[in-house]
């Protein structure tokens, strides 16, 4: 069914005023940008007292949706939903619209699903305004913003879908989670921390041992949705392509940006985009699976160039000294992970079930049709 649509400033307002008879001295809590989640929960908070904390900040109270304004915190989806404060008021960081519901015709946690949506993420990126690296969503965009308007029971019961479908797809998150927690673990046990090399083992700078290449500046335009052979950029797979590069998995670093740091191994028959690093050659005999289980857990994004565009390059990260065990020890290691990864391989394929099915559900409510 199709509801109707209003503008959001007709159902809600947007950036109340805190009201004039409020009591100074009573506890609100604090809302910092970091502690708002990408997910909609409240990650941390702290405790203040209204009178010192009224002027430089954000007000809201309890039933408030808080939506991030400044990019990228606004396309990542810093969003928070109501009713996840301790206290009646908070207040929190200049860079975030209140949009309070009227609770007569508006849902707040229907609120939320609307403006944590994917659609309006991308209409809401189109709006900004500022310079680089300073654009905002102005409220002019969200008192114009049309939405569709189901009877208050229909809100809540699509709200309730949603977020049962949001639950099933964080717990298949904390599946895959648990399963890279679980390696940790064990390559700690096995080889101990690489930083400290409290077992002794062989020391070498990582140059000594794989040389890199960027990939071939295969951009976006020329991928191939219906191409067989998946493309991998900083994040993993970001695409298809008609073509291969490699025949064999590669180990590829993510270089820039968001991704920089993040380490992955390809499948076989697969392309790697230049904002990624692939492991060219091996000067000496190293275990793709442990190399990238130590890399990973060397963190390389902390040596990053310090620009605005965080990167990774080969001339900074050669010069790391790291843990080498004898090969047989890395082997041991490999199959420890290819088993436990063959028995926990239905975790991906549960994640990419839910992911379709939340965004599903997700695209039907914005546009009226759930």
């Amino acid at each position: 069914m199709s509801w109707p649509r209003v503008k959001l400033c007709d159902v809600a307002t947007i950036n109340p005023r805190p009201p004039r008879d409020i009591d100074e001295s009573q506890q609100v809590t604090f809302v910092a940008m970091a502690s708002a989640s990408e997910n909609g929960y409240l990650l941390a908070s702290e405790n203040r007292i209204f009178s010192e904390t009224k002027k430089g900040f954000t007000y809201f109270d309890k039933n408030d949706v808080l939506l991030a304004k400044i990019t990228p915190c606004f396309e990542n989806g810093k969003c928070l939903r109501p009713g996840q404060i301790p206290t009646s008021i908070g207040f929190g960081s200049t860079e975030f619209h209140v949009i309070r519901p009227e609770a007569e015709r508006l849902d707040g946690l229907y609120l939320f699903y609307l403006v944590w949506n994917e659609q309006f993420r991308f209409l809401g990126e189109k709006s900004m305004s500022g310079a680089a690296g300073q654009k905002r969503v102005g409220s002019d965009f969200l008192k114009g913003f049309e939405i569709p308007l189901p009877p208050l029971p229909e809100q809540k019961r699509i709200a309730a879908i949603l977020d049962k479908a949001d639950a099933i797809r964080r717990k298949r998150q904390q599946a895959i989670q648990l399963a890279d927690d679980f390696l940790r673990a064990v390559f700690l046990d096995m080889f101990g921390d690489p930083v400290t090399n409290p077992k002794g083992w062989e020391v070498k700078p990582l140059g000594d041992v794989l040389k890199l290449s960027s990939g071939n500046g295969l951009s976006a335009k020329e991928m191939d949705s219906s191409g067989s052979y998946p493309v991998y950029g900083g994040n993993g797979v970001n695409g298809h392509h008609s073509e291969y590069m490699f025949k064999e998995p590669q180990l590829v670093i993510g270089r820039v940006g968001a991704y920089c740091g993040v380490v992955h191994i390809t499948q076989p028959y697969s392309w790697v985009t230049d904002n990624a690093l692939y492991v060219k050659d091996f000067v000496r005999d190293v275990n793709i699976h442990y190399l990238a289980q130590l890399l990973d857990i060397s963190n390389l994004n902390q040596y990053a160039g310090k620009a605005a565009q965080p990167l990774v390059s080969g001339n900074r990260i050669y010069p790391l000294e790291m843990i080498f065990p004898p090969l047989q020890e890395q082997l041991k290691f490999e199959d420890i992970k290819v088993k436990y990864l063959e028995s926990a391989k239905g975790f991906d394929f549960a994640l990419l079930e839910a992911e379709a099915m939340f965004s599903s559900l997700s695209q039907k409510s914005f546009r009226g049709e759930l």
